[in-house]
């Protein structure tokens, strides 16, 4: 940012802060208020807060640390106070009764018989398989039996299980 034209103007008391050191500060605070808000708009104008507050004499630099350090602390506290002005206004247009909208998190009836009529369509395809891959799909996936009772019960190894579930899952989603 070119400054130069900011020498004509009369330098305000800000302590021991230099107006023109100040103001050579204010792409990083920019950039900074940016990266918190995503709005560049937004961001201006805090940037635009923090110099009034340091004018208004709000705000007094001790030097016990960096100028930009300083200001960015003046500028966070201000992101944290918009952050707070917005949660108090969306809580309160929250309580309006017209803000307010009640839905049902249960399922419409219409998608309840579409899924009904998918897992009939499942369960039919289920018992089209043959009779390996389907003792595998209806004892380990259907009964949700333990792998070593499904293994005992049909004498093979938990490889094999998975491996003829893995069949049967193929042959369901074709």
């Amino acid at each position: 940012m070119n400054t130069s034209h900011l020498s004509a103007l009369p330098t305000p008391n800000l302590g021991t802060v230099c107006w023109t050191e100040m103001v050579s500060h204010r792409s990083y605070l920019i950039r900074f208020a940016q990266r918190k808000l995503h709005d560049p708009m937004l961001a201006e104008d805090l940037v635009h807060d923090v110099f009034e507050a340091v004018m208004s004499g709000c705000a007094a630099f001790s030097g016990r640390s960096a100028l930009r350090s300083w200001l960015t602390g003046i500028l966070k506290n201000k992101l944290v106070d918009l952050i707070r002005d917005r949660a108090r206004y969306q809580e309160m247009d929250a309580e309006d009764d017209d803000a307010v909208s009640f839905e049902c998190d249960a399922a419409r009836p219409d998608e309840l018989a579409e899924h009904r009529e998918r897992l009939a369509q499942t369960l039919a395809r289920i018992e089209d398989l043959p009779q390996g891959l389907r003792d595998v799909m209806r004892w380990r996936v259907l009964h949700d039996d333990d792998t070593e009772v499904v293994c005992e019960r049909l004498a093979i190894s938990q490889d094999s299980l998975f491996v003829r579930l893995h069949r049967a899952r193929k042959q369901l989603l074709c």
